[in-house]
């Protein structure tokens, strides 16, 4: 029973962001589809799909070379901001956003050890992504190596604490950064294949 669920909840995180982003992607198709088919009586124009995608690709680029930039950084920031004030409109904005942020795991994360360590007090354990050794002049403990240790929240993952953590309080896990974010994002009801608490095989 307790594999049944897992396999559904697995299905579940895929399908509900791909489905997601499908929708979302379909809403905006459509929208500019029928702001293209106002065009024919302005400017002589004739709507048709491939026209559609056309502006609908052209639309996305425009926002990624705004996104890209530093004005445009700040105009999307503002944006956010404004959004994240408007209580039911923000709750579904940082939901999907959250969603969204998962396909840019791999570039963030996807090489990154996933380990466990006292935080933010000793007796509480959290996971961590270790982010490379700390800055030498951070570095204060000659005999003490610190790494950068990137705590992620739920249910918005990419959002967290980065913490210095000496390097033995640090223990590796047996757990894909793939499977730590499904932990993270369903705020603990993902359970990982047994055998995940132990050591990485290749440190075993």
């Amino acid at each position: 029973m307790r594999t049944l669920w897992r396999y559904c909840l697995a299905g579940l995180l895929i399908l509900i962001p791909a489905w997601a982003t499908l929708l979302i992607l379909s809403a905006l198709f459509s929208t500019v589809t029928r702001v293209i088919g106002d065009l024919p009586g302005q400017i002589g124009v004739k709507a048709t799909p491939i026209l559609g995608a056309l502006f609908f690709i052209l639309l996305v680029l425009s926002v990624g070379v705004l996104a890209t930039h530093v004005g445009g950084k700040q105009i999307l920031a503002a944006a956010e901001h404004w959004i994240q004030r408007i209580p039911l409109v923000r709750s579904i904005y940082l939901t999907i956003k959250g969603m969204t942020d998962l396909f840019q795991f791999r570039s963030r994360f996807g090489r990154s050890t996933v380990v466990a360590f006292p935080f933010p007090r000793d007796g509480v354990w959290a996971l961590g992504f270790v982010m490379g050794a700390a800055p030498n002049s951070i570095q204060v403990e000659p005999s003490v190596n610190l790494l950068m240790v990137f705590v992620p929240t739920a249910i918005h993952p990419f959002t967290g604490y980065l913490a210095f953590v000496p390097e033995p309080q640090v223990r590796p896990l047996n757990l894909l950064p793939e499977d730590a974010m499904k932990m993270e994002f369903s705020a603990g009801f993902y359970k990982p294949v047994e055998g995940w608490l132990g050591a990485p095989k290749d440190l075993a």
